[in-house]
């Protein structure tokens, strides 16, 4: 959008509000969301012109109505459906006060979805993002992105789920799924998998944004509380992990005065907070061993031997792999890389061809002594991963193995 910063900053917020009261009046997501699309860019075409109206959701609202009813009489929809639409019709007033954001995030990671439809759906509808943006950060065609988001929102309808928080026992498995994207967003916003840049601030910026939303309405629950601290304990240390040329610097060459501190701070209040409470789950025990890692003030400062009992027992949790192949890393700075090394080989099966265990491997080998093998898996690394910068530092560990050893 064209717009000021602070328009663009209150339409973002405004967005999922705004599609939340269309989609409970006409209960159709697909239509509604382009209808409150339509009249987001109706908006950022007059408001920096015009000025902000005085009640700029009550506006939106009013807008998006008004298309959708011109789109149900465009269709020559039946008259029944016609006479509905002109009856929900808002006045210019806002009608109410009720924010929908929470219920528009929980059906946007409705089970039908597959996590890769959900994370595009939650940013288009709850974060506010347009196609091409979503499109840009997965390095996808505009078209496939749009029809991506098309195919979940017809997915969603024709669930037949009701505009409306899950009841019963499907509130545990929604709350789950809910969490599992916003983190899946805000990982590829702070370690991209794809493209030149390392960093996806508008990806992780907005899966912490719409953590914090679900916690602000569920402060009890200390999974929702261990996820945010998770995120603010990891985007904490962002502004080290590249140098000057956008070059990878890996947590252990950090300057770890670049963190930061306010972030941390907050990430370990809500952390020990969420603990305190007793009952500890996967998302509490990351926020945990994230907290440990920002309390060091340098590498050797860590505390290994607590953060492989923290592994151990995530990856009791679990049951991942990543989790396992942490577990190795913490395994080998505690116990030698030969231990570590003896941890990776079940995983060859669940991790075939994924470049961090290539990655690890090389890492620990190197520190075994063993350069030839410690080369070839940074090589195999570096040839398996779609991050650029990933694939540069690995090429460039590799390149320095291979100088020290011929000097």
């Amino acid at each position: 959008m064209n717009t000021g910063a602070g328009t663009e900053d209150l339409l973002r917020e405004l967005a999922p509000q705004v599609l939340g009261v269309v989609i409970r009046r006409f209960g159709d997501f697909a239509s509604a969301e382009d209808a409150v699309q339509e009249a987001l860019l109706a908006a950022a075409r007059h408001w920096p012109a015009e000025g902000v109206p005085d009640n700029p959701r009550g506006w939106l609202i009013q807008a998006a109505v008004r298309r959708m009813t011109d789109q149900l009489r465009s269709e020559q929809a039946r008259r029944r459906r016609e006479d509905a639409a002109a009856m929900a019709e808002p006045p210019a007033a806002d009608v109410s006060d009720r924010d929908d954001t929470l219920i528009l995030l929980f059906m946007c990671c409705h089970p039908a979805l597959t996590p890769a439809s959900a994370i595009a759906l939650t940013l288009r509808a709850a974060g506010g993002l347009t196609t091409a943006e979503i499109a840009n950060a997965f390095l996808v065609p505009e078209a496939t992105m749009a029809q991506r988001i098309s195919r979940a929102k017809q997915r969603i309808k024709t669930s037949g789920a009701a505009f409306g928080m899950p009841t019963g026992s499907e509130w545990a498995q929604r709350l789950r799924s809910v969490m599992h994207v916003l983190y899946l967003i805000f990982n590829e916003g702070y370690a991209s998998s794809v493209g030149a840049d390392l960093h996806r601030t508008e990806l992780s910026g907005e899966a912490i944004r719409l953590a914090s939303i679900l916690h602000a309405a569920l402060p009890d629950d200390g999974e929702v509380t261990g996820l945010l601290a998770l995120m603010l304990l990891t985007d904490a240390r962002w502004p080290a992990r590249t140098g000057g040329r956008g070059e990878l610097i890996p947590l252990a060459q950090q300057d770890r005065t670049r963190w930061d501190r306010a972030l941390i701070a907050e990430g370990v209040t809500l952390i020990t907070g969420a603990l305190a409470r007793g009952v500890v789950g996967e998302y509490q025990v990351q926020a945990l061993i994230a907290a440990i890692h920002d309390d060091a003030a340098d590498v050797g400062d860590t505390d290994w031997p607590q953060i492989l009992a923290l592994y151990g027992l995530l990856e009791r949790m679990t049951g991942n792999p990543m989790v396992a192949l942490n577990r190795a890393v913490a395994t080998a700075m505690v116990h030698g890389p030969d231990a570590g090394l003896k941890l990776l080989q079940p995983l060859d099966g669940p991790l075939a061809g994924h470049y961090r265990l290539d990655a690890v491997r090389a890492h620990l080998f190197e520190m075994a002594g063993d350069v030839p093998t410690a080369i070839a898996h940074y090589r195999a690394a570096a040839a398996r991963t779609t991050s650029i910068p990933e694939q540069q530092y690995l090429t460039i560990q590799a390149a320095r193995l291979r100088a020290g050893a011929a000097s």
